[in-house]
């Protein structure tokens, strides 16, 4: 009897060690299989590790610019903060479907916590102060204030894994801005241009210092006018204009909605001293629209839009 309740112990034991053995075997796989499929990852923000969607549908971008930077790496926004009422053309049937915040000096709370989104992005320059409010909502990465939009762009591909996009988007952009700097040079030569907006009772001259300016006269090689100062921008009345008397003038609304700014622009061009300057003289006035060039300069989708209005305007007037 002790020889049988020996074996049966024995036995038992055996069986104990192959239930344990199978029963962490499928353990580990199910952690494995958890850890696989897990709906979450972690990436870097201002504010640390965040952890996010690792698939996220439903994504805002706040600034006036962050829309432009998701739409370009393929992601539509579910909600935008728009600077004017209408959003750029190049924009309008992307993001027909798209919720309108409008702008303000804090973010509409109520409209974003209505969106239910499962990912907001924001640089932090812009969304320190109400991180709190965000993150409460939804995970929230503040992004690093950048000088180059192109690094702007490789910070959110590298939040949604999609860096290769944000690669090739810029690559793509370089090229089309490296063709139509050559079309121009044979368009212009040395010609002169100068870039100006409309404001309200003044004039806002852009030299190359500034996004915009740099746009025109750098990535486009535009000829400057030499007596230009060396400013990011300056603001002048009607009288001095005649002082910077350009070959080309491209010119803007600030807002075409404005009653004051299209008041100011009607003044301009019924003053002789428009109708004196050489640029107007030869017909080579190219009137672009502020909206659509809000963020020329700062965004690889406005920068697509503008190459293509400047050479439209251009190549028009040379027929």
């Amino acid at each position: 009897m002790k020889q049988i309740r020996t074996g049966t112990a024995f036995c038992m034991a055996i069986v104990m060690v192959l239930v344990m053995a199978a029963c962490s075997n499928n353990t580990g796989q199910a952690e494995n299989a958890a850890t696989a499929g897990a709906d979450f990852r972690v990436v870097k923000s201002e504010k640390g590790e965040i952890k996010i969607p690792t698939n996220p549908t439903k994504v805002i971008g706040l600034s006036v610019v962050y829309p432009e930077f998701l739409q370009a790496l393929g992601v539509t926004p579910i909600a935008v903060q728009n600077y004017h009422t209408d959003l750029p053309t190049y924009l309008r049937e992307p993001l027909k479907d798209t919720l309108k915040m409008g702008i303000a000096e804090t973010p509409n709370f109520e409209m974003i916590l209505a969106a239910e989104p499962d990912l907001i992005l924001a640089p932090v320059w812009w969304s320190d102060k109400d991180y709190d409010q965000l993150s409460g909502i939804a995970p929230t990465v503040l992004l690093p204030q950048r000088d180059d939009w192109r690094d702007e762009l490789k910070d959110i591909g590298e939040v949604l894994g999609k860096k290769e996009i944000a690669e090739k988007v810029i690559q793509d952009l370089a090229a089309q801005e490296a063709e139509a700097k050559r079309k121009l040079d044979d368009l212009v030569g040395n010609e002169t241009v100068l870039y100006m907006m409309v404001m309200p009772n003044s004039l806002l001259l852009y030299g190359d210092q500034i996004d915009r300016g740099k746009f025109i006269h750098t990535t486009l090689g535009l000829e400057t006018i030499p007596n230009l100062p060396k400013d990011p921008s300056l603001s002048i009345s009607l009288e001095n204009l005649p002082e910077y008397n350009p070959d080309h003038l491209i010119i803007q609304l600030n807002n075409e909605d404005n009653a004051e700014i299209k008041q100011t622009y009607k003044d301009m061009l019924d003053s002789p001293l428009w109708k004196n300057m050489n640029a107007v003289k030869k017909n080579q006035v190219y009137l672009m629209s502020g909206k659509d060039w809000f963020n020329v300069g700062m965004s690889p989708l406005a920068n697509r839009y503008a190459i293509d209005s400047v050479l439209q305007a251009f190549e028009g007037n040379s027929k």
